[in-house]
């Protein structure tokens, strides 16, 4: 299945929040402020503790995506967008075509990201694609991964574990043979 661009960045975007837990790399406001920025996130903020307390909070119950079935993915999906109070609706702003936003921009940062999320996530169920969600395969790292690519190979995260992984096989083959 390919994915709307919207669905795609949102995606992208909730992988790199996910993964901001171990080690936690949203401890200030200016990494939150780079989040925001790297991720495109439109709408209202308060650029205070309160808004960077209120998303670090919403990471855990996010990483709850991964390795659950598909029925504890739509509970998740379905309690997210009715705790956001999510009302669909086709937007077009900031140079972006039409694509849903579920949540007024004045809400609550965590609020938008969450619903934006859970939108993205019924995508993914429709699709029956839940097994794009996985881990790093690298041994020492514990994130996790969106496989968006078309033929399923994605197998690392975006944190170089892939560039690392294969240095380290091809210089223990270089040794054998050496």
């Amino acid at each position: 299945m390919v994915f709307t661009h919207d669905t795609r960045l949102s995606l992208q975007a909730l992988v790199a929040l996910v993964n901001t837990r171990d080690p936690d790399t949203l401890t200030t406001l200016a990494d939150l402020d780079d989040l925001c920025r790297d991720w495109l996130w439109s709408g209202s903020r308060t650029h205070d503790r309160a808004e960077l307390d209120q998303v670090r909070a919403i990471r855990e119950p996010l990483a709850g995506f991964w390795g659950a079935d598909e029925h504890a993915v739509v509970g998740l999906i379905n309690d997210l967008l009715a705790q956001g109070r999510a009302l669909p609706q086709l937007v077009k702003h900031d140079g972006f075509d039409w694509h849903i936003h579920a949540t007024p921009a004045e809400a609550p940062l965590a609020v938008r990201m969450t619903v934006e999320y859970a939108m993205a996530m019924i995508d993914v169920v429709r699709a029956g694609d839940l097994d794009r969600l996985g881990h790093c395969a690298a041994d020492d790292c514990d994130s996790q991964v969106i496989d968006l690519s078309r033929n399923r190979s994605k197998k690392f995260c975006d944190a170089g574990c892939g560039n690392r992984t294969n240095v380290a096989a091809y210089r223990a083959r270089r040794r054998s043979t050496g």
